[in-house]
């Protein structure tokens, strides 16, 4: 019988995930088990921002598009920065994936429209949808200007909109569409009211489309993480120290893998009854500290 890791008797610090000890899921280790067989998933904002780390853990994004063709699914690729689109696919056809990608801006409406045309023209038909771009900008009510608000409003609610009208219509029963959102639209704590507003906005974007999807069996969730170890959750405590000092129930941050591995359980027929829903992913952060 082999020694199982001792579990912390008391909530500590968020720790980054590399200090701790780690399931093989966590760390992006796991082998595939055909989860997304055959499926085809457009995966919105699938590349990486370095943020100037020397060595950058994997982001959200990256971690959904590559644990997606690892269980089987054809991935499209879609992000605003090229080469860091083009590094996923590269990534994903290493490992024995398919993968393409698309080059556009979610702030513009056009370009939104365009990723599902390109995304259907690449994988046949979608039968899954990943929204993954957000970004922030202001630092309470006083320092946000009006520019900063729509800027961020424009990206993290404004296009998730416009992409979910455009796909909505030609997804096929059974399909799901995953937003990922935040913690911080369920509570306080960033002090980036532009940003919590919009991931709280999400909420109410989520429920309208599962109830318009819910007619042809196309689902609709929201996938909140908490504190996770990204190059922009790095960047983030860079800018805000206090961060680091989060008291996690877990006690440590989660990885970007724990976030994808919550995404393609909801884009899988394993969440094929649940619709409309938030999946915190956060260590217990917002419920039990």
């Amino acid at each position: 019988m082999t020694d199982q890791p001792r579990r912390p008797t008391e909530p500590v610090f968020a720790r980054e995930s590399s200090t701790l000890w780690t399931p093989a899921e966590a760390r992006g280790t796991a082998p595939g088990r055909a989860r997304l067989q055959g499926a085809g998933i457009l995966v919105v904002g699938a590349g990486t921002q370095t943020y100037d780390e020397p060595d950058p853990p994997i982001g959200n994004g990256r971690a959904i598009a590559l644990l997606c063709a690892r269980e089987g699914a054809r991935v499209a690729c879609a992000d605003k920065d090229e080469p860091a689109a083009r590094q996923t696919c590269d990534e994903i056809v290493r490992g024995g994936g398919l993968a393409s990608q698309i080059v556009a801006d979610v702030s513009r409406e056009q370009d939104c429209e365009r990723l599902v045309d390109e995304a259907i023209r690449h994988l046949q038909s979608i039968d899954g949808v990943v929204l993954n771009v957000g970004i922030a900008a202001g630092r309470g009510l006083s320092a946000t200007s009006p520019q900063q608000w729509d800027q961020v409003l424009t990206v993290n609610l404004r296009a998730h909109f416009l992409i979910a009208r455009a796909v909505l219509p030609r997804l096929d029963p059974g399909a799901s569409i995953v937003f990922v959102s935040s913690v911080a639209g369920l509570r306080p704590g960033t002090n980036v009211p532009a940003y919590d507003s919009s991931k709280a906005g999400l909420g109410g974007l989520c429920r309208h489309v599962a109830f318009e999807g819910s007619s042809r069996a196309v689902r609709a969730n929201i996938i909140a993480p908490g504190l996770i170890d990204t190059p922009l959750g790095r960047a983030a405590t860079r800018a805000r120290p206090a961060r680091a000092r989060t008291v996690i129930p877990l006690g440590r941050q989660g990885t970007a893998w724990e976030v994808a591995y919550a995404a393609v359980f909801l884009l899988s027929g394993e969440a094929s009854y649940i619709t409309g829903q938030t999946l915190v992913v956060d260590g217990g952060l917002s419920e039990l500290w």
